[in-house]
């Protein structure tokens, strides 16, 4: 694996005051970070420290919330929505595509923060400015498939006319992780707004900017500014708060919080969508494009570090191709590019924080003292960056080690042969979480077959992750311990909605009428329902 350390020195010209705003000396204009904090509803005076990954250099003193700050946010967001929820579909959708084209025209500017914040190479940063314009876009351009009126079938033909509105929830809150922190900040709040709600947002707390950045280009797209509020704290405190006023809530994050968060959410009696933890299958089948299904597990496995919700953790190669798969797997593994540099050559970036690092080490660590084979990889790297671990792929992984059925969520995956492949699919079944899936094999018919065997929400076929993440019409979510509800598509939207169904009834009731007994009534409503079923009503 080749390496490229951090590059040296202030990268612009111009005043730097570390203490305020330490990111003057990366290249970003006096002032930056204060006008993306300014927009955090906070009256404490109190602030968290927040560092970049890549060196571990400070990037911002982010002020945090009270709780009676997440209140402020709540009674702005409800005005705003108000007037919000009063503008046609038609205005909503116009400011989804000036934000379409605002985040292509400012893409370096956001890959730029997302790097420094996360720490990933750049070529992963990319996919978030990528995938919020494509959410943006698909919405707009489908606006009133999903929330124009719709008629439905009147119980009485002709005379009982039956249509179903859209009406938003009022104000979602939405709590989003770090591992991408620029598309899960907007991407699910996008359909929200179209549909008429405001948000309260509570970004992770160790990639703050990005999720401001996001805020700031909704505002200049033309959506009103207290209609999406941003607060800042530790979730148990700030999140709790949320969830104690919101209409909706939408988590993305690990499966033991989302437990609590269901848990408080229907103590209310309000929805949530949450997608959560996963330890994701690839299958690789005897009859797979060897070159192309090691190409795509390196991305499956390593992309941002291996922090990605869809990732994979397991991979099942069939005893035909095993061997052949492993020497290219591991070939391409041992060719990339790692570094802490905001270029386009790195092919692998760093890990989050030392927790990150802490959990990915032990992991390994515990599986090669059991007895595991460490095929490459399997060290930290110091000298890149303070939280650098290399891509590792690991055989001969058994059931008493960590990383069998836990989430490593680092740049780690367990190799594992199979004869049969129903075998297979009842081994990537194994376990308590349905995120992702990946299949391999030159025939595209029978392994969609066999992906209606394997439970997960998403499965792709001779693709790591991207071919369903990136196809915003189609529901993207969990089955079993990775979550529930989804995002993208009209199950995206729908969630922040509630259906109401208006009828209008012509010419008679539904009652006796003229002079009619009940018992006449009831025959001759018994004679209309077998009549109907002859005429093939619905």
């Amino acid at each position: 694996m080749s390496s490229q350390h951090p590059e040296g020195g202030p990268l612009t010209d111009g005043p730097a005051d570390p203490e305020h705003d330490p990111t003057a000396s990366y290249g970003l204009e006096p002032g930056y970070v204060r006008r993306l904090t300014d927009r955090i509803v906070s009256t404490t005076r109190e602030t968290a420290p927040l560092h970049s990954p890549l060196g571990g250099q400070p990037l911002a003193h982010v002020p945090q919330s009270s709780d009676d700050d997440v209140a402020r946010a709540f009674e702005r967001a409800r005005r705003a929505q108000q007037e919000w929820a009063r503008r046609s579909i038609d205005e909503r959708a116009a400011a989804l595509l000036r934000l379409h084209d605002l985040i292509l025209d400012r893409q370096d500017e956001i890959i730029d923060l997302i790097c420094w914040e996360s720490g990933k190479a750049r070529k992963h940063a990319f996919d978030e400015p990528l995938h919020v314009a494509l959410t943006a876009r698909y919405y707009a351009r489908t606006a009133h498939e999903h929330l124009d009126t719709r008629r439905k079938l009147g119980v009485v033909p002709g005379l009982t006319r039956v249509e179903v509105n859209r009406l938003p929830k009022g104000v979602v809150g939405i709590i989003s992780p770090w591992n991408y922190p620029f598309t899960m900040a907007l991407c699910d709040g996008l359909p929200a707004l179209l549909a008429g709600n405001a948000v309260v947002a509570k970004p992770d707390a160790q990639t703050m900017l990005s999720a401001l950045l996001g805020a700031e280009l909704l505002e200049e797209a033309g959506f009103p500014r207290d209609l999406w509020q941003v607060v800042a704290g530790p979730g148990s405190k700030v999140g709790t708060s949320i969830i104690q006023r919101a209409d909706y809530v939408c988590f993305t994050g690990s499966t033991t919080t989302g437990r609590l968060i269901a848990t408080q959410c229907a103590e209310r009696l309000i929805g949530c969508s949450l997608e959560l933890g996963g330890k994701n299958p690839m299958l690789v089948l005897r009859d797979a494009d060897v070159e192309r299904a090691a190409e795509g597990a390196v991305r499956a496995s390593f992309s941002n570090a291996g922090q990605l919700c869809v990732s994979m953790e397991r991979l099942f190669v069939a005893d035909q191709v095993y061997d052949r798969f492993v020497e290219r797997f591991v070939s391409r593994t041992e060719a990339m590019t790692l570094g802490a540099t905001l270029d386009w050559g790195n092919d692998m970036g760093s890990l989050i924080s030392a927790d990150q690092l802490e959990t990915v080490t032990r992991h390994v660590e515990d599986a090669v003292a059991k007895g595991a084979r460490l095929l490459t990889g399997g060290r930290a790297r110091p000298d890149l960056g303070p939280y650098f671990f290399e891509p590792t792929i690991l055989e001969g992984v058994t059931p008493d080690m960590a990383c069998f059925g836990d989430e490593t969520f680092g740049p780690v995956i367990a190799l594992y042969r199979f004869h049969d492949e129903a075998d297979a699919v009842a081994r990537a079944n194994e376990g308590s979480y349905g995120l992702n899936a990946s299949i391999y094999s030159r025939d595209g018919a029978r392994a969609r077959t066999i992906a209606r065997h394997v439970l997960c929400g998403t499965v792709n076929i001779n693709e790591a992750f991207g071919a369903t993440f990136a196809s915003i019409d189609s529901p993207m979510g969990g089955m079993r311990e990775s979550g529930m509800g989804r995002r993208q598509g009209s199950e995206g939207i729908h969630r922040y909605t509630e259906s109401q169904s208006v009828a209008t009834q012509r010419l008679i009731r539904f009652a006796p009428m003229l002079g009619m007994s009940d018992e006449t009534y009831g025959k001759v409503m018994t004679a209309q329902l077998r009549l109907m079923k002859k005429l093939g009503r619905a």
